[in-house]
């Protein structure tokens, strides 16, 4: 091997420290988030008057989604403080606010025992949450999208959602363990708690992570420029018009995947299709390992190929199998494997880039209020209401939110097509 071939190989290693460092917090967000939705079947009934499952349900899931609607705010406030302060201690600041959330859930008093209190702590908890979840994507995608180099920069982010898939498989195979392990009342009474108890050892592991992370050089070249900025999020809107609107137009069907395939079909199939609960972990789980393995050859694949060849083959593939794919879902494990295989495979098109998409929209010292803002209030509107949906609808038809899916899809395949080609190009 020769001196610049050594040289060369030494300038592309990827900084797996850093990466996994500043994906780590991703992965307490997200499995914080998610365990929400998978146990929701379980302790919906501690936080709301017994007597009606499914209007408990309907009420947790309704918590759900109105905490979603603080993650625009915190998207705007944790952003701003990103481009003007630093990505370090915003997202610091968000695996705080995150694991104290989730410990908090873990240790509420019920319905029984303090009344009305019990749901509107459980609200507090998750508005507090929801502020973490609006400035951790954002920042964590700033971050990733800044220290890559152009050329690399897919295979970079490919791993905001390898750990983000990490974090969703030990939520789903610990969902598995404990169906296996305890009956249906041990878990409405005490099981539940566990997943949200141990968000909080999770959150002390990436804090402990992320202290070692330095800023980035792009940050620190334009955070004065950022700080004399004037209502920044309004110039988002008027000097990135097309920025904004394609980032809401994809993550519309980003959101709606991520939501369907990751939380909401777990209460659909077992409420509405009749499925045994540890059936639907054991494919989610399976479905969750394929999803991150497929991660990094599909960050490399769009450094090679494109970004905007990837996105069309994902919205558009997802607008034609999503209605068939729904009409698996049932008691057999075989179709529910189907589903969720197929369906987070063809996610992976978008999600290994996501980051890099994200960062290449908007310039730095807009970045993390650019993408935090509008993409948050995209995900508050289509993921937030994606569990709720799901059940409203099922009681009119068992396939009318799978058509709203593919709709989506079909939105942002349109979107997709006017996206300019930027693998490679130099972050401004």
């Amino acid at each position: 091997m020769t001196e610049s071939t050594v040289q060369a190989t030494q300038r592309h290693r990827l900084p797996v420290r850093k990466l996994f460092a500043a994906s780590a917090g991703n992965a307490l967000e997200w499995f914080d988030w998610t365990i929400y939705a998978t146990f929701s079947i379980y302790f919906a009934g501690a936080f709301f008057p017994a007597g009606n499952d499914t209007l408990a349900l309907i009420n947790t899931f309704a918590t759900y989604a109105l905490a979603f609607f603080f993650r625009p705010l915190g998207g705007v406030l944790l952003g701003r403080f990103a481009d003007t302060r630093g990505r370090k201690p915003a997202m610091i600041l968000t695996i705080l606010l995150m694991a104290g959330g989730s410990v908090a859930i873990g240790l509420l008093p019920t319905f029984s025992q303090v009344g009305w209190l019990a749901p509107i702590l459980l609200l507090l908890a998750r508005i507090a949450q929801g502020l973490s979840l609006g400035g951790e994507v954002s920042n964590a995608s700033a971050y990733l999208g800044e220290i890559a180099p152009p050329e690399r920069r897919g295979r970079y982010s490919a791993f905001f959602y390898i750990s983000t898939g990490s974090a969703v498989l030990v939520a789903t195979v610990l969902g598995f363990v404990l169906a296996r392990a305890l009956d249906k009342a041990q878990l409405a009474s005490w099981g539940w708690r566990l997943p949200f108890l141990l968000g909080g050892v999770f959150g002390l592991v990436g804090l402990w992570l992320r202290r070692s992370l330095a800023e980035t050089e792009l940050f620190e070249q334009t955070k004065t420029k950022a700080r004399k900025l004037e209502r920044p999020l309004l110039t988002t809107l008027t000097h990135h018009p097309k920025a904004v609107g394609r980032l809401v137009g994809f993550t519309m069907l980003s959101t709606l995947c991520y939501y369907t395939f990751f939380s909401a079909l777990t209460s659909f199939a077992v409420k509405n299709r009749h499925a045994d609960a540890d059936a639907v972990f054991l494919a989610l789980s399976v479905g969750t390992a394929l999803f991150i393995a497929l991660q990094y050859p599909m960050g490399a694949l769009a450094d090679r190929a494109g970004r905007k060849p990837q996105l069309l083959v994902w919205s558009g593939v997802t607008a034609v199998v999503v209605v068939p794919l729904s009409t698996l879902i049932g008691p057999n494990v075989g179709g529910l494997l189907v589903v969720f295989c197929v369906g987070l495979g063809l996610y992976t098109a978008m999600t290994s880039i996501a980051p890099a998409i994200m960062s290449e929209l908007f310039p730095t010292e807009l970045r993390g209020l650019g993408i935090g803002a509008w993409y948050n209030l995209t995900v508050a509107v289509f993921g937030g209401t994606a569990p709720l949906l799901i059940t409203l609808f099922g009681t009119v038809s068992q396939t009318l939110y799978f058509w709203y899916v593919a709709v989506g899809a079909a939105i942002a395949f349109a979107v997709i097509l006017t996206l300019p080609e930027t693998k490679g190009s130099e972050l401004r």
